[in-house]
């Protein structure tokens, strides 16, 4: 069975060669793709030589753009989402795996406790509101990005741009019928500051996720 890692990375030098070795150190995964979004940085360099394949974007696509590039690089059966920035708390993807390879979910997301969020708090509620709305149920960590899924779940669903691509992708999946549960899990990433360029970060962020929303409120709910 082949499981591949997917890690959407921009400017990530400080941490990305720990990530990579983070999930090289698991077993079951048999291939780790850095999917470098036209970093201004070193973070290629770092990913190479902590062993990862790298996949450089010539241009910004955003998350979703970038995450799309990689499963264009890869046939494995069962993936995990891992942003760039976990370090070596990235080793929770073992614990997020486990589930899906044993057959007891089709789409697993990592929730840590409230509280410990990098962002202020409002886009993850506008994520969380909306999912709820569109789908009937609650996720306690909508806007997490460590994810294990089968390959399938991508063919059934649209992988939206930007940030808007975790409330996206779990809205599609509950509709289509997957099996899709949260994990009570920790892990540690660069957190966003109260700055400027902090809002303007969530600002964007709130923007994607409010896109991602309306085109699903539109959408008639497809057949599992």
């Amino acid at each position: 069975m082949v499981i591949a890692a997917i890690v959407p990375a921009r400017n990530e030098a400080p941490r990305i060669g720990a990530t990579v070795r983070a999930l090289g150190a698991i077993g079951e995964i048999t291939e780790t793709i850095v999917v470098d979004d036209a970093s201004s940085d070193s973070t290629v360099e770092r990913a190479l030589e902590a062993g990862a394949q790298v996949v450089r974007l010539p241009a910004r696509r955003g998350k979703g753009g970038a995450l799309r590039a990689g499963l264009e690089r890869t046939i494995a059966e069962i993936l995990v989402f891992i942003d760039g920035d976990l370090g070596a708390t990235a080793e929770i993807a073992r614990i997020l795996l486990a589930p899906v390879v044993a057959g007891e979910a089709d789409m697993t997301i990592a929730a840590p406790a409230p509280g410990r969020s990098s962002g202020f708090g409002l886009v993850e509620g506008l994520s969380g509101a909306g999912i709820r709305f569109l789908t009937g149920r609650r996720f306690t960590r909508p806007l997490s990005g460590q994810r294990a899924l089968r390959r399938d779940v991508v063919a059934r669903v649209s992988l939206a741009p930007r940030f808007g691509v975790e409330t996206a992708l779990t809205i599609d999946a509950v509709r289509a019928g997957f099996r899709v549960v949260e994990i009570p899990i920790e892990f540690e990433h660069a957190r966003t500051e109260r700055t400027a360029a902090g809002f303007s970060h969530r600002a964007r962020q709130g923007g994607d996720v409010a896109r991602a929303l309306l085109s699903r409120l539109r959408q008639r709910s497809p057949r599992a």
